[in-house]
């Protein structure tokens, strides 16, 4: 964790916005040696193909589409209201 005060980081915001997303640093500003807000990298998010991407074994093109088509089953494409 580094501090910096509410002056450092008007003067330095850029390179403390770098340092934070960059290396994962939480930084904690200071005002008159009160702690004013803390500036925290964003939370990681990954898409679908990231989180399957360590699965193992791999599906083959063909292998996912057959799944697909099987997970679906009896449904069709169409979308329908639940509540009618």
């Amino acid at each position: 964790m580094h501090t910096v005060s509410a002056t450092e980081l008007a003067r330095n915001t850029r390179e403390i916005l770098d340092m934070v997303v960059g290396g994962d640093e939480i930084v904690m500003v200071e005002r008159n040696r009160t702690v004013i807000a803390w500036i925290t990298p964003p939370e990681r998010t990954m898409n679908a193909a990231q989180a399957l991407a360590g699965l193992q074994p791999a599906m083959t093109p063909e292998q996912a589409t057959a799944w697909l088509k099987e997970s679906r089953g009896v449904f069709d494409e169409a979308v329908r209201d639940p509540w009618e």
